[in-house]
C-alpha cells in the first residue's frame, strides 16, 4: 500500500489543529498592552503547543520519508497517533484558563505523553511492517530520548498534581529535547 494518502491525511489534520488552537485565542478587551498580560498565559500555552504540533509534524515527516510501505496497522496506529494530536487543543485552552490549577495541568501532561507512546506505536508498526535491513531500525535503535520523554512526561503529571508550574516545566524541557531532529534521520535522507 502507497503511503500519500496517509502522509496528506496526516498533514490536513495537524494543519486542523494548529487553526483551532489559534483560534480559541482571544484578544484582550482593552486595546493597551498592559491588558496583553491578561492573556499572556493563553499565548504560552498556544506557543508551546504549536511547538508540539510542529515537533510531531517534523517528526512525522520524516518517519515517513524513511518508510516505505504501509498497511492495515499502520493506518490504525496512525489514527491513534491523530486521536491524542487532536485533543491538543482542548487542553491548550483549559491550560491557558488555568495554567496555576492542577487538574488541567494533569490533563496536559497526560495527552502529551499519550502523544508520544502513540508515536511509539506508530514507529513500531512500521518497523514491524519493514524487513530486516530496513534502516529505521539503526536510526531508532536504542530510543533514549523517546524513553527520557516518557518519563519526564509521567513525572510532570506527578509534579502537576502538585505543583502545575513544575509539571509544565518538565512538558517544556521535553519539548526542548526535539526542537533538534535526530540527525540520524536527517543523515539518511541526504
Amino acid at each position: 500500500m502507497k503511503k500519500n494518502r496517509l502522509e496528506a491525511f496526516s498533514d490536513g489534520v495537524m494543519a486542523i489543529i494548529i487553526t483551532i488552537m489559534v483560534l480559541e485565542l482571544k484578544a484582550p478587551e482593552e486595546a493597551t498592552f498592559n491588558s496583553l498580560l491578561e492573556v499572556l498565559p493563553g499565548f504560552i500555552s498556544y506557543l508551546v503547543s504549536f511547538l508540539y504540533v510542529g515537533i510531531y509534524w517534523n517528526s512525522h515527516h520524516h518517519i515517513f520519508q524513511l518508510a516505505e510501505k504501509v498497511n492495515g496497522k499502520i493506518l490504525w496506529a496512525n489514527l491513534h497517533f491523530l486521536f491524542w494530536l487532536s485533543l491538543i487543543p482542548f487542553a491548550t485552552s483549559w491550560i491557558g484558563e488555568n495554567y496555576n490549577l492542577s487538574s488541567p495541568a494533569m490533563l496536559y501532561g497526560i495527552i502529551l505523553l499519550m502523544s508520544s507512546l502513540s508515536g511509539n506505536i506508530l514507529i513500531n508498526a512500521i518497523i514491524k511492517h519493514h524487513d530486516k535491513d530496513f534502516s529505521f531500525k539503526k536510526i531508532f535503535g536504542n530510543r533514549t530520548k523517546e524513553k527520557l520523554s516518557l518519563l519526564l512526561y509521567s513525572l510532570g503529571v506527578v509534579l502537576s498534581y502538585f505543583s502545575s508550574i513544575a509539571g509544565i516545566i518538565c512538558y517544556i524541557f521535553v519539548a526542548l529535547l526535539w526542537v533538534i531532529p535526530y540527525k540520524k534521520i536527517e543523515n539518511s535522507l541526504n
